[in-house]
């Protein structure tokens, strides 16, 4: 594969700013956390200078390995880091690059016109925090390898052999001590390296897990158009054709994808140089003004909107559509050090008319299609409007009113927000329990009455018609859909309490389900959490304990030997417990198991949602089948 710019990539390119020091004694600041989601970010680091690499048009393959022992491998058939000597540091440019914060070619727009990553502190950042990495980079025929331990150089830049390959391969194993655990997940991992090989359409990527045998190939040519096919696999498209449009305007790479499907909700995601922006951006903007503009121009000029009907809003047209928005800039300008959203003005305008033009195009060549997301707009708007006077209606009789909390609600009397949580509890059984049991002063309790609706399958008025989802709005008091407001929610912690059966999960499913697709805020800033109630009581002359798994009861069992005398009771519901055990087990924050709810990769999310509340049943079937094997405890 051809350098398609015929530039010049050596030591000159790479420009030095700071240290490397900070890193290990703050790794939070770098990569985010050293939980999971930090972990993985090491590997995002190393596959991102390949991506640079492809961005460039130098590198069309990347390899990616999880060895036996957690260790990574990422081999690219890029250009190869130089292992030239740079002028300011007196090292090799490859040791440059690994051992000092902020040494990167992306500094210099002649060696890479776009690039992602960490503000080119990625690969010093994995050194720092790698127990040890090994680097081999293929250089003008020559391979040559030099060792790193935990960001001290180990070795110098040896040469290994001659070769006719090229590119890079790193290899690394993360840090035990700096890392909460280094043991990677083969599913967070592939999702990225999927969604990568959607954005950069031609290059191939695969995944392979040496420790459980699996690999994946991920290579798509038709790129985020095969990127909105999967997305859209679970749903029913209202159109067959995918509008694409790809544009490119004072060196600014734009491509849209879109495909309206008949569910209700608003799937757009949008990214800049391979970098998922969920806060949105200037781009963001530009892509949703000309979606609402030409939708509406279209329905005024061949008078589909009567003078009776509701007007059309944006929120109203993107009512069922999944879209992806990619970007490519050379000079991203993004808010934070997370880069989750862009503000580069200009890029509104550009990206407004690409979009305007492509679309504009697309209705008047596709009037069927056209005149049909008109009609759905249509539908929605009616049914905002009559939400509208369902929540006006639902105000004056105080059912809204955070000032008038619901009857079945049990609150706390702490009013301070930051001090108080919700269980939001199965049935009416369970619900006593858990009220007299609780702490009063910062515990509140809100039974539930069966199974709440599948909002996946409802729209806004029908939802806001549910007597059980009015009284978790009521009792949240930050609102929903537009009049949502996460700085008015009355309790920092919501606490879902099912049973440990088939039902509890379904309930929990449903729960997750409206929070996710209305409340989103509570997920993504970590207001939600799960309870894990004990699955087993032992019991044992005066030996007592309650276990949460299976191994836990084996490990118990051998502990306090396996004889008639051992009793093991099975809960299978909360409602089993009297309020002291409820407590002890489930409520005490001194001694309970709690999950928080996280939305880590929104589209794998917004996917599983998709399957398990959807109106297919062939993908649920199939989810089922996939994922048999690691039920455990099934109540049957």
């Amino acid at each position: 594969m051809e350098d398609k710019n015929n530039t010049h990539y050596g030591a000159e390119q790479i420009q030095v700013l700071e240290g490397l020091e900070p890193v290990r004694k703050r790794p939070g600041m770098y990569i985010g956390s050293t939980g999971e989601r930090g972990l993985h970010q090491l590997v995002y680091e190393v596959v991102d200078n390949s991506i640079d690499e492809a961005l460039a048009g130098i590198c069309d393959t990347i390899n990616v390995t999880i060895n036996e022992d957690n260790s990574i491998v990422v081999v690219d058939n890029g250009r190869g880091i130089p292992i030239e000597k740079n002028k300011k540091t007196g090292k090799s440019t490859l040791e440059t690059v690994l051992t000092v914060l902020h040494a990167g070619g992306k500094f210099d727009n002649d060696a890479y016109k776009v690039s992602g990553g960490l503000h080119g502190v990625g690969v010093s950042c994995v050194n720092a925090l790698s127990d040890y990495l090994i680097a081999e980079v293929n250089w003008n025929g020559k391979k040559y390898r030099q060792t790193f331990e935990r960001g001290i150089t180990k070795t110098e830049v040896e040469y290994v052999e001659d070769t006719d390959r090229r590119g890079t391969t790193i290899t690394f194993l993360p840090d035990s001590t700096i890392f909460d655990a280094i043991e990677f997940n083969y599913t967070i991992l592939k999702h990225r390296m999927r969604e990568l090989a959607f954005l950069n359409k031609g290059i191939k990527i695969t995944l392979e897990d040496k420790r459980h045998d699996i690999k994946d190939e991920f290579h798509y040519e038709g790129g985020i158009k095969e990127f909105i096919h999967y997305l859209n696999s679970k749903k029913e498209a209202l159109h067959e054709e995918i509008v694409y449009a790809e544009g490119k305007r004072d060196k600014v790479i734009v491509e849209i994808a879109v495909q309206y499907t008949d569910s209700y909700n608003e799937n757009i995601y949008s990214f800049v140089n391979n970098i998922n922006t969920i806060e949105g951006g200037t781009h963001l903007v530009g892509f949703k003004t000309a979606l609402t503009r030409v939708i509406n121009d279209y329905a005024k000029k061949y008078n589909l909107l009567k003078e009776n009907d509701v007007a059309i809003t944006g929120e109203d047209i993107r009512e069922g559509i999944t879209a992806i928005l990619s970007i490519k800039i050379p000079n991203p300008q993004f808010e934070g050090q997370t880069k989750t959203k862009l503000g580069n003005g200009e890029v509104r305008g550009i990206v407004d008319n690409i979009t305007g033009e492509a679309l504009n195009s697309y209705c008047e060549e596709n009037p069927k299609t056209a005149k049909l997301i008109v009609e759905k707009s249509l539908r929605s708007a009616r049914a905002r409007e009559a939400a509208r006077k369902a929540r006006d209606l639902a105000r004056r009789k105080g059912a809204l009113d955070s000032t008038t909390l619901p009857g079945k609600l049990a609150d706390c009397s702490e009013k301070d927000p930051k001090l108080c949580e919700i269980c939001i509890v199965e049935g009416n059984s369970a619900g006593g329990s858990a009220k007299e049991g609780r702490d009063r002063r910062y515990q509140a309790i809100l039974p539930l009455r069966g199974k709440i609706l599948n909002v996946e399958k409802s729209r806004i008025d029908k939802i806001l018609n549910s007597e059980e989802i009015k009284n978790m709005i009521t009792a949240f008091g930050c609102g929903i859909g537009e009049d949502f407001d996460i700085s008015k929610l009355r309790y920092d912690k919501i606490i879902i309490m099912t049973d440990a059966d088939v039902d509890g999960a379904h309930i929990r499913t449903l729960l997750l389900t409206f929070f996710y697709r209305y409340m989103r805020e509570l997920i993504s800033e970590g207001h939600v959490y799960a309870a894990q109630p004990p699955l087993y009581r032992i019991k044992k002359g005066k030996f007592e304990q309650y276990v949460y798994s299976d191994p836990e009861l084996d490990r118990v069992l051998e502990e306090i030997g396996r004889d008639n005398k051992v009793e093991i009771q099975r809960y299978k519901g909360l409602g089993e417990m009297d309020p002291e055990q409820l407590w002890e087990t489930t409520m005490n924050p001194a001694d309970r198991i709690l999950l928080r709810i996280n939305e880590d990769d929104a589209i794998a999310a917004d996917d599983t949602f998709n399957i398990l509340m959807g109106d297919k049943v062939a993908p649920r079937r199939e989810f089922i089948e996939q994922n048999a094997r690691y039920v455990k405890n099934l109540d049957i």
